[in-house]
């Protein structure tokens, strides 16, 4: 008999073609529409700004 495994969380989600991994993000309406707003005004889509926001806050917690 072959037994069965959970597929490993890199398994399930490769990579794009850039390298990066996609993943669930539950926000509130309130905040999407807070940063839909906010990455519109940037000429942002909404996930790059997100990143955006995130890479600020790794860079400032760094200390750099």
């Amino acid at each position: 008999m072959v037994e069965r495994r959970e597929p490993q969380p890199e398994e399930r989600d490769p990579p794009d073609e850039a390298g990066r991994k996609a993943f669930l993000l539950r926000l509130s309406p309130e905040l999407h529409a807070e940063l839909r707003g906010w990455a519109n005004q940037e000429l942002r889509s909404l996930n790059a700004h997100i990143e955006w926001l995130l890479r600020e806050a790794v860079r400032k917690r760094r200390g750099r």
